[in-house]
């Protein structure tokens, strides 16, 4: 794996996305989010890229290092992190009970960070040494939202599925933004853990889960609006 990260990392990237997928698809459709397989096949991902980031001396290079300096200029975590608690807007009903919902919370916190390191840190970092911030900003989110359509795998349905694809790429362009302006993917693991965590607590409420889909895709293009706005450059940022 070092030596395709050293000679194609975009690849390196696409492949780290593929496996991903195909693994974490395979087994939430046959086990679930609950399930002691989940919950280790996270694991090992994440000790792989802990591991391969540590080895490499990559914390600085994928927004590892640390909260981005004078925290004041980055309020716009804020409204990312309010969004963020929209799958409870509906009210709450937990998914699981006892064991299986502690088993399936560590398991989406992990989802948060095992995903924004394959989506915003390796396959990003990668595309925006290689192309214009633009590029790599779309191919990011895209690839993001798209991934989601391993769900049809799961037992859901096609147009539950496409709606989750938008929703997906939605805030694959939000997080990619506050990634790359403030320079740490810090904020984006926090935001995205918030996401899958508190999926597992909301009520089933469908005109709540079409507000927040409706409210996510207008604060993506708004969020994202402002945000080309800062005029700081990545390195001044951080």
């Amino acid at each position: 794996m070092r030596k395709l990260y050293e000679k194609k990392e975009t690849l390196f990237a696409v492949l780290w996305i593929a496996i991903y997928c195909v693994v974490l698809g395979t087994i939430r459709g046959n086990y679930g989010d609950e399930s002691i397989a989940m919950l280790i096949a996270l694991l090992v991902f994440t000790a792989g890229i802990i591991a391969f980031v540590k080895a490499g001396h990559l914390e600085e290079k994928y927004g590892l290092a640390g909260w981005p300096n004078n925290m004041k200029r980055y309020l716009f975590f804020i409204p990312m992190w309010i969004l963020a608690t929209g799958n409870v807007w509906g009210g709450f009903a937990p998914s699981y009970q006892g064991a299986a919902l502690v088993t399936a919370v560590l398991s989406m916190i992990l989802v948060g960070f095992v995903e924004e390191m394959i989506f915003r840190g390796f396959l990003f970092r990668a595309m925006l040494e290689q192309d214009k911030a633009i590029v790599a900003i779309i191919v990011s989110a895209v690839t993001f939202g798209i991934g989601h359509i391993v769900n049809l795998f799961t037992g859901q349905s096609s147009f539950q599925t496409v709606m989750q694809i938008i929703f997906a790429i939605s805030w694959g362009f939000i997080l990619t933004m506050v990634c790359y302006k403030s320079g740490s993917i810090i904020p984006c693991i926090i935001a995205h853990s918030m996401i899958d965590v508190l999926s597992l607590f909301g009520a089933d409420n469908e005109l709540a889960d079409w507000i927040y889909i409706g409210v996510t895709v207008v604060t993506a293009i708004v969020y994202c609006l402002y945000l080309r706005t800062l005029c700081t450059s990545l390195k001044q940022n951080r």
